[in-house]
């Protein structure tokens, strides 16, 4: 499915059956409304006034979340690619159940402008989908969401899902295989305003590879990192630090990335790899890291956010799982990890705060 590329400033948008345009807000009284309803307004008086950017933040993934001014331009394309993949048009509905202070939020609402559609706004939630009687085309949503809502999306009237803002274990990965709504990985970053591709983890078609979407080509760096190469999101190609596969598909696999990677013994093994195997097995929060050996070089690491644990169980049932270079060769019980204002692990920041 084609999509094109235009300048076009869109100046209404359809939010919950009714035509909002931007003279609209200027007679929006916020005094009335929820902090999240705030936000949408707000959004969408920045939208239509005549400045050509959208202040925006990264994740904070890695540490304090940055700002990042984000062209029109961009988010229009990228809104244009997600509708044409979805097929989302004016026939169709819609759900925001997230922030619109962060991308992901204001993502749907360009969406939304752009496409034509009716969007359902309703307050950010852990089950979003309770209540929600209309049939929804499409909507996008965390994995914390996702996994308190599963036994409700059983039997929910949602066709599509994007799922983002981290990552997808294997635990969300078995809930979803008694779903029936097609589920989808994004894998993207703010400077791309949104996603560039998706994963399929759910249905007969599920796949361990992400698929560029239209416009966006892939390539890899010297590192076996992923390069992006989309024009109509960034004039100049994108590299990431993301070690991947990559299929004559312009599809990919992530491995893990190439700051964390741990050479041990001359054998490169990836953490994020380890770290989704022994999801079955560790209950408490968890990490891999690589520290310092005279013999291996670097050798393989597992720290838990616990007081205490049975190491020696542990290890047999972790051995049982993983290859011999994979298993590691210490456990280390850490009361507290530390974490980023995103409620991702630091793992730098955590060994740092212990000495080790």
């Amino acid at each position: 499915m084609g999509f094109k590329f235009s300048r076009m400033n869109n100046r209404s948008i359809i939010l919950n059956g009714k035509i909002l345009t931007a003279e609209d807000l200027e007679h929006v009284q916020s005094s009335g409304l929820n902090s999240w309803q705030k936000d949408i307004y707000s959004f969408l008086k920045n939208w239509f006034d005549d400045s050509d950017v959208i202040i925006t933040h990264t994740s904070g993934s890695t540490g304090k979340p940055k700002e990042i001014p984000l062209s029109k331009v961009v988010m229009r394309n990228s809104a244009r690619m997600t509708n044409a993949f979805f097929g989302l048009d004016n026939t169709k509905t819609a759900l925001l159940c997230l922030p619109a202070s962060y991308i992901a939020g204001k993502m749907m609402l360009v969406r939304a402008i752009v496409g034509g559609f009716n969007l359902i706004t309703i307050e950010p939630k852990a089950n979003p989908f309770l209540n929600i009687e209309t049939v929804i085309d499409f909507t996008a949503i965390t994995p914390y969401q996702l996994n308190y809502s599963a036994e409700t999306l059983k039997t929910a009237s949602v066709k599509n899902i994007i799922v983002g803002g981290g990552h997808v274990n294997s635990k969300l990965e078995k809930a979803a295989e008694k779903i029936s709504t097609s589920l989808y990985e994004t894998y993207g970053m703010t400077e791309t305003a949104s996603h560039i591709a998706l994963r399929y983890f759910n249905g007969k078609n599920k796949s361990e590879y992400f698929t560029a979407l239209e416009g966006v080509n892939i390539a890899q760096d010297e590192r076996g990192c992923l390069i992006i190469h989309a024009p109509h999101l960034s004039e100049n190609k994108l590299t990431t630090n993301d070690i991947v596969e990559i299929n004559e598909e312009n599809q990919f696999k992530w491995l893990g990335r190439a700051d964390s990677v741990i050479n041990s013994g001359g054998i490169k093994v990836f953490p994020e790899q380890i770290e989704k195997i022994l999801e079955e097995v560790i209950e408490p929060n968890y990490f891999i890291f690589g520290l310092p050996d005279d013999i291996l070089g670097q050798k393989v690491v597992l720290f838990i956010e616990t007081e205490n644990i049975d190491r020696q169980k542990l290890l047999q049932d972790i051995s049982q799982k993983l290859r011999k270079y994979e298993v590691p060769k210490e456990i280390f019980c850490i009361p507290k990890f530390v974490y980023s204002e995103s409620n991702k692990i630091l793992k730098a920041e955590t060994l740092a705060k212990y000495q080790l």
